[in-house]
């Protein structure tokens, strides 16, 4: 049986859906704005992107997470 993802990552099949952009592209974007801070990151993604809020936040939330798993 296959475990139902959680967290920031349930988001992005409908990111992918709604913007027809993979995530890593998403991701990619995230990584270019190294040094600032996550909501101005969200803020970024929303003004640039047209991403929703949610959305934003979770591609935020997942790609600076990956930073501190290393």
């Amino acid at each position: 049986m296959t475990e139902k993802v959680k967290g920031p990552a349930s988001y992005f099949p409908s990111i992918e859906k709604t913007y027809g952009q993979p995530i890593e592209h998403w991701k990619t974007l995230v990584r270019s704005r190294a040094g600032m801070k996550h909501m101005e990151i969200v803020n970024w993604l929303k003004a640039e992107h047209k991403l929703g809020h949610g959305h934003a936040n979770a591609l935020v939330a997942h790609t600076l997470a990956e930073k501190q798993d290393r």
